[in-house]
């Protein structure tokens, strides 16, 4: 029942607004975001939604996937039904969630996807930073750090999504550089800060021995530093990175407890700018690439966390 309520009142709300201010035309602009109970996606949206806030022939909604695909896929399918103007998604399975973009794409609805794309090239644009890259240099750094020998323990982003694989795939792709680092163990976590506290728990209670922490993203990396504390074990003993670099890491990585993260901008103030560009029937190119930023002690006071 919840769910359909859910989706009622989205239709609600596509249809009490009303289509033309004045002379201008009004575009509805409709945001399929995985789930609001992360912290980065809900920047995400509301960097979207601040961006749209000047806009006034634009109506802007977003939807709430709860990190379930199909609930996801639901939302925009709703949105295909309703004719909206430009679908903006972050999709969480790669896979599952092509069809129901290429089906928007088709049917001539202009597709923006921010920081994950599909496994087909039927969308307007891909706005994201190298997640392939980011994870090879936190490869790089966590083997330097060891000074080319130790064990490594990996918390896993959402594997059904596109920086999930790439932030894995990277990953061990440049460590197979370094024969003397092992990956011992690699757990799901889902970029949640509660998964990642406990599954680093899990670990340490199977007796699972690491000397460093390829975290792929900050709320998991966090999550990693509680659990090692609520364990007893000083986070300064160990190696630990994170992707994002969000307000928390600038702090732990001042207090030396997270020795890296690497800044990944949400593509919320691309995502709207190109929005604009296709809606006054401009090219925007395909891939829109936002560069990303090592952050460690040495520059953590002169980089700005994405919030």
């Amino acid at each position: 029942m919840k769910i359909v309520y859910y989706r009622l009142a989205l239709f609600a709300a596509l249809l009490s607004a009303p289509f033309h201010a004045g002379a201008q035309d009004i575009y509805t602009v409709g945001f399929a975001q995985d789930t609001m109970g992360n912290d980065w996606r809900v920047a995400q949206v509301r960097e979207v939604e601040e961006g749209f806030k000047d806009k006034e022939n634009i109506r802007f909604f977003y939807t709430n996937g709860k990190s379930n695909t199909a609930m996801q896929v639901m939302n925009i399918e709703d949105m295909i039904r309703a004719n909206v103007d430009v679908i903006i998604s972050s999709p969480r399975d790669a896979k599952v969630m092509t069809p129901v973009i290429e089906k928007a794409y088709d049917k001539g609805i202009p597709v923006v996807l921010l920081s994950r794309t599909i496994e087909s090239d039927k969308y307007t644009t891909f706005i994201h930073p190298k997640n392939t890259l980011i994870a090879k240099q936190a490869a790089d750094f966590i083997a330097e750090k060891l000074g080319g020998k130790g064990k490594v323990f990996v918390l896993q982003h959402t594997p059904t999504s596109t920086p999930g694989i790439r932030r894995t795939e990277g990953f061990f792709e440049q460590i197979k550089k370094y024969p003397g680092v092992k990956v011992v163990d690699m757990k799901v976590a889902n970029s949640l800060r509660s998964e990642a506290i406990i599954q680093t728990e899990k670990a340490i209670k199977e007796g699972l021995e690491f000397d460093a922490i390829y975290a792929q993203s900050d709320s998991m990396a966090i999550g990693a530093i509680l659990a090692l504390k609520q364990n007893g074990i000083d986070p300064k003993d160990i190696v630990i990175t994170g992707i994002d670099y969000i307000s928390e890491a600038r702090e732990l990585i001042k207090a030396g407890e997270l020795d890296a993260s690497y800044v990944y901008p949400t593509g919320g103030k691309e995502g709207v700018e190109a929005t604009m560009k296709i809606l006054a029937g401009k090219s925007v190119p395909k891939e829109i690439i936002i560069q990303s930023t090592q952050v460690t002690k040495e520059n953590v006071d002169s980089v700005t966390p994405i919030f």
